[in-house]
């Protein structure tokens, strides 16, 4: 059974979704996602955990701060802290996709020791992403949408035709193979549409600066916002990632040296997965989680 509860925390609202109770397991979704991406894993882990599901800051029914700056990873980093300690759980196992992921990430960094498990889903390392921006020419290319999405022209672009460049690129595939249907679609639009709410997601892209090399020059370090402060990048917590290898935005070269920085970590890639590999496969991805937080591996 499905709920949906607010929290007044680290100066804003979240709204969130929980299910079930137990140990909480807490689903961090990415852009242009919200809740609702996590809907399958709600369902699945409900029976033995408490599993929330936010909105992070900026999306959907959640606080849409208006200052870029606000966007920073430390900021969204303590909203999940803050949530976790609202809901009554002081160590919990934190899963996450795309931003959600580097969210994450970021949360292993800083706060090790109010993570049981950490599992990412074709989220990269900020360490491993800043290389792979640096110096693979593959990825530079892929990530050239991070410059739109950072221009002010962003949001004009991906809500043109009643957001049809975001309904292509999420549901797209889904609509045509049977696995979304008119009521997801529905549902995404109304996420979009709600006031500030595009702008909110594409203010994960500016605060952080991220992106491949520009004309100028410059580039995203992972020191500009997700982690600094840190003298090392070294993630602490058992981990497991699961990457779709067909993400034509994050490639698989993010995952080589992985290792360097996470020492105890379990990969599954997904062959024939895409960057939205939780819609395209909730079952294995599911199995693949819940084998990991089991113990099973």
């Amino acid at each position: 059974m499905l709920r949906h509860e607010y929290a007044d925390v680290n100066g804003i609202r979240l709204h969130y979704v929980t299910a079930g109770e137990g140990k909480l397991i807490m689903f961090a979704h990415g852009f242009p996602e919200f809740w609702y991406e996590w809907k399958n894993q709600l369902a699945e882990f409900e029976r033995d955990y408490q599993a929330v599901a936010p909105d992070m800051r900026g999306y959907n029914l959640s606080s849409k701060p208006t200052d870029v700056d606000q966007y920073q990873v430390n900021y969204l980093v303590e909203d999940l802290r803050a949530l976790a300690e609202h809901l009554g759980h002081k160590r919990f196992i934190l899963v996450g996709h795309d931003w959600g992921g580097a969210v994450a990430w970021a949360f292993a960094i800083y706060h090790p020791d109010c993570l049981e498990k950490l599992i990412i889903i074709n989220g990269p390392h900020p360490g491993v992403f800043e290389r792979e921006l640096r110096e693979n020419p593959a990825q530079q290319r892929a990530s050239q949408y991070m410059l739109v999405f950072r221009s002010p022209k962003a949001e004009q672009i991906l809500s043109a035709d009643n957001y049809a460049a975001l309904v292509d690129a999420v549901l797209g595939e889904g609509l045509k193979e049977g696995y979304f249907g008119e009521e997801d679609r529905k549902a995404y639009i109304e996420a979009w549409s709600q006031p500030g709410a595009l702008t909110g997601g594409l203010n994960y892209y500016r605060a952080a600066r991220v992106g491949p090399p520009t004309s100028e020059g410059t580039h995203w370090r992972a020191g500009d916002s997700t982690t600094s402060g840190l003298s090392s990048l070294t993630v602490k917590v058992p981990t497991l990632v699961i990457w779709g290898e067909k993400d034509e935005a994050l490639l698989t070269g993010n995952l080589e040296g992985l290792d360097r920085f996470v020492p105890d970590l379990t990969v599954k890639r997904i062959p024939d997965g895409s960057h939205w590999v939780i819609h395209e496969k909730p079952g294995l991805v599911n199995s693949y989680i819940r084998d990991f937080i089991t113990g099973k591996r």
